[in-house]
């Protein structure tokens, strides 16, 4: 995850209290402090829709981007029937678009997480497949490298996708890139 002193950036989707939600999980968690001990007093939090002035400055930026939700329809059942297809292109244009430009705050070396609450592919591996086909200087990064320092076991592939069959959570996609150049 972060070395000591590595400079993060969070561009969360108009939810500034988002992050705090994960680093309070991550307290609970104990496989988890060691990611993310320290990382608070190092976090930039952004949003989407402020213009930010810096560039490519940071060794890591996590995108907790929109998206239909549809990986909490344990807890929102009613979701299923308030999605909509265009509202899905609508949310997969965004998150392209937030991923991009998370994408120009990242120096070389520094990686891009990006994350969705949704079980769908035209918002997680569809999006980051988009991003990695233009011509930019990432390479997708695989979740179980990035784990492997706090032992956490995850299954083959690239992202990371719990679901509430093999982990009692909610159903989430993280999956990352990393700036080569």
């Amino acid at each position: 995850m972060l070395d000591h002193g590595e400079r993060c950036a969070v561009r969360v989707a108009g939810q500034r209290e988002r992050w705090e939600q994960i680093a309070e999980f991550g307290a609970r968690d104990p496989r988890l402090p060691t990611a993310l001990a320290g990382l608070v007093a190092d976090l930039v939090a952004l949003d989407q829709d402020a213009a930010l002035p810096f560039a490519a400055v940071f060794d890591v930026v996590a995108v907790d981007a929109p998206c239909s939700g549809l990986g909490t329809l344990r807890r929102n059942p009613d979701l299923k029937w308030r999605q909509t297809p265009e509202g899905v292109a609508d949310l997969v244009r965004k998150q392209q678009e937030i991923l991009s430009g998370a994408a120009r705050l990242v120096k070389a070396g520094g990686r891009v997480v990006y994350a969705t609450c949704s079980l769908l592919p035209p918002e997680n591996e569809d999006v980051l497949a988009a991003f990695l086909a233009a011509p930019e200087d990432f390479l997708p990064i695989f979740a179980a490298h990035l784990m492997q320092p706090q032992q956490i076991p995850l299954e083959p592939g690239a992202a990371l996708r719990p679901t509430p069959l093999g982990s009692d959570t909610h159903a989430l996609y993280a999956g990352g890139v990393g700036r080569h150049k």
